[in-house]
């Protein structure tokens, strides 16, 4: 039940995030570091990635399907990590200090928390819950 809640709620936040992604642009492409090459197909390819993947993940009728959704949103938050980087850089070199480290801190944990959240919630891993075998 708990892992189903978890999927469900992954597969919300990612859509809402590829709903974001395609109907806003703009903060994405300012965050984009400089070496992507076509940071507006890149920003519009994350975001059908994200509702891709949150489609796979929220469905109930293909595990397979769901393993994949999993793996590729877990792929997806590794590659958009240099994103969150620049973001972080970018807010710290403003004399301001942009959004701050209360924000960016937690977010920089919360990368590797999703990648493994999808990969759990997808079926792919039972890692930490697994139970062993006791002899």
């Amino acid at each position: 039940m708990i892992r189903m809640i978890a999927r469900w709620a992954l597969a919300i936040f990612y859509a809402v995030a590829g709903y974001a992604h395609l109907a806003n642009p703009a903060p994405f492409l300012i965050i984009t570091p400089d070496w992507v090459p076509a940071p507006g197909a890149v920003v519009l390819w994350t975001g059908v990635a994200e509702l891709l993947g949150a489609a796979a993940l929220a469905q109930p009728w293909s595990a397979p399907l769901r393993r994949a959704g999993a793996i590729g949103l877990a792929l997806y938050a590794v590659c958009v990590f240099p994103a969150n980087i620049n973001h972080f850089a970018l807010d710290m070199a403003r004399e301001d200090g942009g959004i701050g480290l209360a924000y960016h801190v937690p977010r920089m944990f919360a990368q590797p928390l999703l990648v493994w959240l999808a990969l759990w919630s997808g079926g792919v891993t039972e890692w930490p819950f697994r139970r062993r075998d006791r002899r």
